[in-house]
């Protein structure tokens, strides 16, 4: 009998997975690891070999390390799962002129729930992965917090957790930094995973380029998207682009247009197939409307509610108030934020904790 419960851990293979399961069987769980694949890169079409969370070798390190601190371990393939919903959704958001961000909805809709209910089968009362992230339980509910590694925090990926899955959720890394996890492996005999490199690329695209998985995933797109025109905020053509699902909002570089001034990608028209150029100031926003809310921290938003709101993972967020618009929230900013792209998510926070998030839908100025 173990001295806290039994908890399903997620196995990549990685240092923080790794790590997560190590350091929860030392404290006294009953742990099962479970390495899940989501995509194989052969399908995918792409050059690049497998690598990060999806390759044998992941899947061998993961094993090794639960057979040799005497733990189950088993591989899960979800593929089905994952494919039909994660790729579907990437593929329509570009096509509807937006900038998807996958591993949010990954971890919302297929990870998490792919966990629960392998735990559930096995008799596990909670879940752990190998996020920078931390959870406690107040009021009722769950709640998600900032990991104390700023560099490192996951919080962001996390928005779309609902109540059931946050409440078994174990997130030992939170309250630790990557030089100590570092360290944690060295001591617990992995100096290969101390050393490992890290992939920050989205598993089914492992080239980085995802102009060429949408091609390999839509025949014929870039014929039928070539020749578009490339216009200024009055409206006038100042050249032709290669089709408006290859850009997004903010994008400099790549463009092929000389206007004799650096010039930004600030809006995408698909129904037209145009692509909006303008200054880097034209990226500005004070206000955008965000869908899809999750509430996490409280059950609703106070109208006006004070935040600071991030737009993206590696943003620093911006003070902002939230009011409700219909079921969807408007975020005003209390200064103009730069590059809102939508499709992207937008996460509130009420100092490190994590209020809510949703889909950013559209930005807009306003007086």
């Amino acid at each position: 009998m173990s001295r806290h419960g039994k908890v399903l851990v997620a196995m990549s293979g990685g240092i923080d997975s790794t790590v997560t399961a190590l350091m929860l069987h030392e404290q006294g769980y009953e742990v099962v690891g479970i390495t899940m694949k989501t995509w194989d890169y052969a399908s995918a079409g792409a050059s690049k070999k497998e690598t990060g969370c999806c390759n044998l070798d992941s899947f061998n390190d993961a094993r090794a390390a639960a057979v040799h601190h005497g733990f189950p371990h088993f591989v899960l393939d979800i593929r089905d799962e994952f494919g039909n919903f994660v790729i579907d959704n990437f593929v329509e958001e570009y096509m509807a002129g937006r900038t998807p961000n996958p591993c949010v909805l990954c971890n919302t809709h297929i990870k998490w729930r792919a966990l629960i209910k392998r735990a559930d089968a096995m008799d596990c009362e909670f879940i752990a992965t190998g996020h920078y992230a931390k959870v406690r339980m107040e009021n009722g509910r769950g709640v998600l917090s900032k990991g104390i590694d700023e560099l490192k925090d996951q919080s962001y990926v996390l928005w779309g957790l609902d109540q059931d899955v946050v409440k078994r959720t174990l997130l030992p890394l939170g309250t630790y930094r990557k030089p100590e996890i570092r360290q944690m492996a060295l001591d617990f005999g992995y100096p290969e995973l101390a050393k490992k490199a890290e992939s920050y690329e989205i598993c089914f695209v492992p080239d980085n380029d995802y102009r060429g998985f949408l091609k390999r995933r839509i025949d014929g797109l870039e014929e039928s998207v070539d020749g578009g025109n490339f216009v200024l905020r009055d409206g006038s053509i100042v050249g032709k682009h290669k089709g408006y699902p290859f850009y997004t909002i903010g994008q400099r570089k790549g463009l092929d247009i000389a206007l004799g001034r650096p010039i930004y990608v600030t809006e995408i028209i698909p129904e037209t197939n145009t692509v909006v150029l303008g200054d880097e100031e034209d990226l500005n926003k004070n206000e955008m409307l965000v869908s899809g809310i999750n509430m996490v921290k409280y059950d609703h938003i106070p109208e006006g509610m004070e935040v600071t709101t991030k737009i993206r993972y590696k943003d620093k967020g911006a003070l902002s108030n939230v009011y409700n618009d219909g079921g969807n929230a408007r975020i005003r900013f209390y200064e103009a934020v730069k590059g809102i792209a939508p499709g992207q998510s937008a996460v509130f926070y009420e100092g490190d904790d994590v209020v809510g998030g949703g889909i950013i839908r559209s930005g807009s100025i306003f007086g």
